[in-house]
């Protein structure tokens, strides 16, 4: 693992192609906004893309080298509480079959379990175990359209973010509702989060309400990703 890291970081320095220097800024604008704007991908993509493999599997630790005390806690508007016997999933966009899914349906699909590296961009990481169910196949429940490359998620708090589809579906990526083997607390994202061994921690969702798929990304990318973080912000 430690030598991917090395490749991908190194290779998109020596190119330039890294960093906030690639991203304009922007406001924050929730994402219903954004899905009609000017149409614009970004550059680090493309060379991203390239490095990124779609189905390799990130190495993965044992149960004694989890930190259960070492997920520090980043709140974007405060926590919010959803009850979880209300909560709906609405995943959408542009799918032949759009879901409105309740936490029951979800916990019927196959549990997968991982324990990752959770890394976050202020410099820190820790080990973690997520409990849930592979996004892929919740992707697959609502039947993609053939041009589908993005996904966008929407966050009970107003948060937002978009991914590349590869990525969303990395059999190492989660819908999660479990945290080191117990209920997902609320203040790490309950009832559900994205959890995954590929991504930043800013990219990895919490209290998720809506997921839409879509064959171009909008002007507006991510919360923080319209600041100027990086947009892929894989690992």
């Amino acid at each position: 693992m430690s030598n991917f890291k090395f490749t991908r970081r190194n290779f998109l320095q020596i190119s330039g192609l890294s960093g906030t220097s690639l991203l304009l800024g922007g406001c924050g604008i929730p994402i219903g906004e954004g899905l009609v704007g000017v149409v614009s991908q970004p550059l680090n993509e493309k060379v991203e893309t390239l490095i990124f493999k779609p189905q390799t599997l990130v190495p993965e630790f044992s149960t004694k080298d989890i930190e259960p005390e070492g997920l520090i806690v980043n709140s974007f508007r405060g926590n919010p509480t959803i009850d979880p016997a209300n909560y709906r999933l609405v995943i959408d966009g542009e799918v032949n079959n759009p879901l409105n899914i309740s936490m029951a349906d979800i916990q019927q699909l196959q549990l997968t379990s991982m324990i990752i590296r959770h890394v976050c961009v202020e410099g820190w990481a820790t080990i973690v175990q997520w409990g849930g169910v592979r996004l892929r196949d919740i992707v697959a429940l609502a039947s993609p359209k053939e041009n589908v490359k993005f996904a966008y998620f929407e966050s009970a708090d107003g948060y937002y973010s978009s991914w590349d589809i590869a990525s969303a579906t990395h059999p190492q990526t989660l819908l999660a509702y479990q945290k080191n083997g117990e209920a997902l607390p609320r203040e790490n994202g309950a009832p559900l989060r994205l959890a995954s061994a590929v991504k930043l921690g800013y990219k990895q969702s919490k209290w998720i309400t809506r997921i839409t798929l879509v064959s171009q990304l909008s002007r507006y990318k991510g919360y923080w990703e319209d600041m100027g973080y990086e947009w892929f912000a894989g690992i």
